[in-house]
């Protein structure tokens, strides 16, 4: 794979699409970015000297810089960047008042993991090599961003302090989906970095959503739409509803159950503590995720279930048919540095509601 540096960051192409086709595609959101650093000299002196661009790229081809891996790799960075990263942005609306995510970074993993999976079905089509260089740099940027900003979750960067995240710009674009609490009232004391026994726990954790999410989707796919519909229910929509829905009586709040614990996965904090107090005690407590049951009074939510389970297998789908129908040739580009952001434009994915698809979707079968 290759390092950070050696990574295109060249600014999304401009959609050649006119906005009266908002129906079939979602308009790009446009986030801030962190002024890159001025140009050397050397790079000024490549650039308009024909005769060093020859030999510059010559040397990174006898290196391996233009190998199908190498580019691969490049490309995989521009489509996980411009196709993956801005889907929460583009859709606030859907997922925060109809799916209920709250802003966190966890809301933005399972909203961006979905949409590399998406991605992940179509490049696993491509012919070898080339299925296997893409879907290995697409997973290997999505992890590096992922650790990224979980670094900076845990640990704000003081502004004008030498560290890390402040040595360079950042490795993908920022968001306007979730904040870093307290990022602007940090101590002068504030350590540059974040415990790396805390981010390696979180990192694993990650991973494990990553796996069951791929894996129960594709399972869906191949199955039915009601196992796919099952699969969003438990990884997209918190398997809210597992233990039962309670429902407001006398207008007073019940007892109810904030999410669901699972002792059987993975490691837990504290586990003889969890175990001494009980399952009931550990679910009622509130892990600041913000994915829990609905209290009594918002009980109607549920209502909304099944319509939101049946939009998203109708996206899925739409979207891996969509993906299905673009040429291989445009996934794989034209293996010639400088060509990394070409074709770009054809893969961006479509709004989640389209035009007249709730009202005339059949049901699941």
């Amino acid at each position: 794979m290759l390092p950070r540096t050696a990574l295109s960051r060249a600014p999304p192409p401009p959609s050649s699409e006119p906005p009266s086709s908002a129906d079939k595609r979602t308009e790009r959101r446009s986030t801030p970015e962190v002024a890159s650093p001025p140009e050397t000299w050397l790079t000024r002196y490549i650039r308009n000297n024909p005769g060093a661009q020859e030999v510059f790229f010559r040397v990174l081809g006898l290196m391996g810089y233009g190998s199908a891996k190498q580019y691969a790799g490049r490309r995989a960075f521009i489509m996980y960047r411009d196709l993956c990263i801005p889907r929460a942005d583009d859709e606030q609306a859907f997922w925060k008042d109809e799916m209920s995510f709250p802003p966190t970074f966890q809301s933005w993993f399972t909203i961006t993991n979905l949409h590399v999976w998406l991605l992940t079905v179509r490049l696993r089509a491509l012919p070898p090599p080339h299925g296997t260089h893409y879907v290995q740099a697409l997973i290997d940027h999505f992890f590096l961003d992922i650790e990224d900003r979980i670094r900076a979750v845990l640990q704000p960067f003081e502004p004008g302090r030498l560290t890390p995240a402040n040595l360079g710009f950042p490795y993908t674009s920022r968001t306007d989906f979730y904040t870093v609490a307290n990022a602007d009232k940090i101590s002068p004391f504030a350590r540059g970095r974040a415990p790396e026994g805390l981010v390696t726990r979180q990192m694993k954790i990650f991973k494990e959503q990553w796996a069951g999410m791929g894996m129960s989707f594709d399972l869906g796919l191949v199955r039915s739409d009601p196992e796919l519909a099952a699969a969003v229910w438990r990884n997209m929509l918190g398997a809210r509803g597992a233990r039962g829905i309670v429902y407001p009586e006398d207008g007073s709040e019940q007892p109810y159950f904030r999410r669901t614990v699972n002792l059987a996965g993975g490691e837990m904090e504290k586990f003889d503590r969890v175990e001494k107090a009980g399952l009931a005690e550990e679910e009622a407590r509130d892990d600041g995720s913000g994915v829990h049951d609905f209290a009594p009074a918002d009980a109607y939510k549920y209502v909304a279930y099944p319509e939101l389970m049946e939009t998203m297998v109708e996206y899925m789908r739409a979207e891996v048919d969509r993906l299905a129908k673009i040429p291989d040739h445009v996934f794989i580009g034209a293996g010639k540095i400088g060509t990394e952001s070409d074709g770009m434009d054809e893969m961006v994915f479509g709004a989640i509601r389209r035009v007249g698809s709730s009202s005339s979707a059949p049901p699941l079968v």
